[in-house]
């Protein structure tokens, strides 16, 4: 029953830096509309945006793996130390 109420909150955790991604990019296309607006057609700023979040969401899991391995190493680092 543990195991399922893990997987559980992982899978809402995925969820919620996933629609926080996608509401980023949503944010920085409208920033980038709204600042130079002949720049950015209007009929295919849907596609921008969807490149744009999905980008935001690569970056987000590149940035949580290099972490997760970043601290693992410093873990092992410390954990290798001989103790006295």
């Amino acid at each position: 029953m543990i195991g399922h109420d893990r997987q559980k909150s992982n899978a809402i955790r995925e969820w919620i830096i996933f629609s926080i991604s996608l509401g980023l990019g949503a944010h920085i296309v409208l920033g980038l509309m709204l600042h130079s607006p002949e720049t950015w057609p209007t009929e295919s700023l849907w596609v921008y945006g969807l490149l744009i979040s999905l980008s935001v969401y690569i970056v987000v899991q590149l940035s949580r793996s290099l972490w997760w391995v970043y601290r693992g190493s410093f873990k092992s680092d410390v954990s290798d130390t001989p103790e006295e």
